[in-house]
């Protein structure tokens, strides 16, 4: 019997020699995994740089209020609105506020989403928050999103200025997604990385910062 197209060529495929797969070489280890405290705040300050964003260093919270005054008089902050989060928490915004002749609103200032999100698009100069996480590989900021860290506090304002505890520097990505979502319980609703200013390049393909969101990303890194 004649042997058919179709089973020349398995016969030929059964017949070939087999070939042994070399083995896949282990991942090299990230070189920010064996960074030094201080080399992970000066590689997250230089990335973030980068991108357009500003990082200042203070040492502890006086500090944090005193480069927070004269990022709002640079600005012409006059209106800002501010999460709650245990970070900003801690600094008495309020009373910073009449020091200042700032006027600071939180969420929970709003009876209704609708007037909060009137307030951050067009009353705020400024958003103020904390952050969960500040990966030193991108210069990048993870923030939780829950009713103390309310998501268009840092995504709707012109300015967004971040306040983070140098504790709080991670190494890579892989870190924070772990620590996040690695359990699979008390997963967050949302949760935003922020590397610099925003960007799109939905027109043309050409990268744009600063269209849908946050034009200038100012990151105050508290600690020694």
């Amino acid at each position: 019997m004649k042997q058919s197209a179709r089973d020349e060529i398995l016969n030929k495929l059964k017949a070939a020699p087999r070939k042994t797969i070399p083995s896949r070489s282990e991942r090299p280890v990230l070189r920010e995994l064996s960074l030094t405290p201080e080399e992970l705040i000066e590689t997250f300050s230089k990335n973030l740089s980068q991108e357009a964003g500003i990082v200042h260093r203070v040492k502890d919270r006086r500090e944090a209020l005193e480069k927070l005054s004269q990022i709002a008089k640079e600005e012409g902050l006059k209106k800002v609105i501010a999460t709650t989060d245990d970070v900003i928490a801690s600094l008495d915004l309020a009373a910073w506020g009449k020091e200042n002749d700032v006027r600071v609103m939180t969420p929970q200032d709003f009876d209704s989403r609708d007037s909060f999100k009137d307030a951050v698009f067009e009353e705020a100069d400024a958003g103020i928050t904390g952050a969960d996480f500040a990966v030193a590989e991108s210069g990048t900021l993870g923030l939780i999103h829950n009713k103390d860290q309310a998501r268009l506090t840092s995504l709707a304002p012109i300015l967004h200025v971040a306040i983070v505890p140098v504790e709080r520097m991670v190494a890579v990505y892989e870190q924070v997604i772990e620590k996040v979502f690695g359990e699979k319980k008390n997963l967050p609703s949302q949760f935003c990385f922020i590397t610099g200013p925003s960007m799109t390049a939905d027109i043309r393909g050409v990268p744009f910062k600063g269209m849908h969101g946050p034009r200038k990303v100012i990151v105050i890194l508290v600690g020694e």
